[in-house]
């Protein structure tokens, strides 16, 4: 059957969530007067951080843990005290401050106005749900997509099969016809595939990838082989 629904993955995907995160830092930062060097800082973070949206994702963590926990494991790793009140005004004016910034991915107007006028576009994200449109809205996508799916919304998160089918039933889309594009090989890529749908893995940091159950792109661009 011929793809008719395209559903996308936001960050990391289309928004280019770690510049967006680097200068959302920058904000907080100077605004509370952290002294520590903000590269050093991020150095440390962002694995942290992945490992603790891993957990998120698998629901072993809460969400306000996930937020608190990130950056309580970093000040403590690069030896900065901090009061566990300041962590959480920075974890909430982080998460404030963060859709503000609308840098996207090379390409991304180019492509979704060439998949526009062929399909319909979709939004599954397991981003919080209070400032994922507004990243949309800061970025101007936000009038490209159909459907907006936040696995807060579902109560579950990619991989998680519900979420999938909770996207295409909304979207009155069969799976079939459908395909997933987006970072992780586990949330969108495998979690999609669980379903029926067929995927392609946004694979912008060129890493290598054993499977030939779903293509690969290194560019946004890279999807007109393929829809």
């Amino acid at each position: 059957m011929e793809i008719q629904h395209v559903f996308f993955d936001l960050d990391h995907t289309l928004w280019d969530f770690e510049k967006n995160s680097d200068l959302a830092f920058k904000k907080v930062f100077d605004k509370q007067n952290i002294t520590i060097d903000l590269n050093s800082f991020l150095e440390v973070y962002k694995p942290l951080n992945l490992q603790y949206w891993k957990l998120y994702r698998e629901e072993k963590v809460t969400k306000e843990e996930l937020r608190y926990k990130r950056l309580k494991s970093t000040f403590d790793a690069v030896n900065y005290r901090i009061s566990d009140n300041l962590i959480d005004v920075i974890a909430i004016e982080y998460i404030n401050f963060l859709p503000d910034f609308n840098h996207l991915f090379e390409h991304t107007f180019e492509i979704l106005d060439y998949l526009k006028g062929k399909y319909q576009l979709h939004i599954i994200t397991n981003g919080f749900e209070e400032i994922q449109t507004k990243k949309m809205e800061t970025s101007k996508i936000l009038h490209y997509f159909d459907i907006i799916v936040t696995s807060e919304s579902v109560g579950v998160k990619k991989p998680n099969p519900k979420v999938f089918n909770f996207a295409l039933e909304k979207a009155n889309a069969i799976n079939s016809a459908s395909i997933m594009i987006g970072d992780s090989i586990e949330a969108d890529v495998e979690g999609a595939l669980s379903v029926g749908m067929k995927a392609i893995h946004a694979n912008f940091e060129k890493g290598k990838v054993n499977n030939v159950n779903f293509n690969s792109i290194t560019s946004l661009l890279d999807i007109k082989e393929y829809l």
